[in-house]
C-alpha cells in the first residue's frame, strides 16, 4: 500500500506518488503521544492541534510532544499561541534535548 508522498528515481527524473483514492489511505491511524507537524501549513495547525489534544485526553494521555522543527519557527509560534490559551493545557515548554530540544514542545494536559 502506497500512501503519503514518496519520491524515487526513474532514469534522471524524480517521480512522486500521492494517494489517488481513499483506498490508498491506511486502514488505521495509530494515535500516540507525539504529533509531528512537518508537512503541515501554519493555517492547518489550529485544527490539527485541537483534534490531537482532544484525542490525547480521550485516551488518557497526560503528556504530549509536538514536533514543529527548528526552521523559521513559524510552526512553533503557531503551536505556542494555541497552547497558551487552551484550557486543556496545564503547562508546556521545550522538549528535552534527546526528544527534539527547541524543535519540539512538550505539554502537560489536564486530568479528566
Amino acid at each position: 500500500m502506497n500512501w503519503g508522498m514518496r519520491s524515487g528515481r526513474r532514469g534522471n527524473k524524480a517521480i512522486k506518488k500521492t494517494p489517488s483514492s481513499p483506498e490508498d489511505l491506511p486502514d488505521k491511524i495509530i494515535v500516540t503521544d507525539v504529533l509531528d507537524l512537518h508537512g503541515f501549513f501554519p493555517e492547518q495547525i489550529p485544527e490539527v492541534m485541537d483534534a490531537f489534544l482532544e484525542n490525547a485526553l480521550e485516551l488518557g494521555i497526560r503528556e504530549v510532544r509536538i514536533i514543529h522543527g527548528k526552521g523559521s519557527s513559524r510552526l512553533k509560534f503557531e503551536v505556542i499561541s494555541i497552547l497558551k490559551v487552551d484550557e486543556r493545557v496545564v503547562r508546556f515548554g521545550d522538549a528535552p534535548p534527546f526528544e527534539g530540544g527547541w524543535g519540539a514542545t512538550v505539554a502537560t494536559l489536564i486530568e479528566l
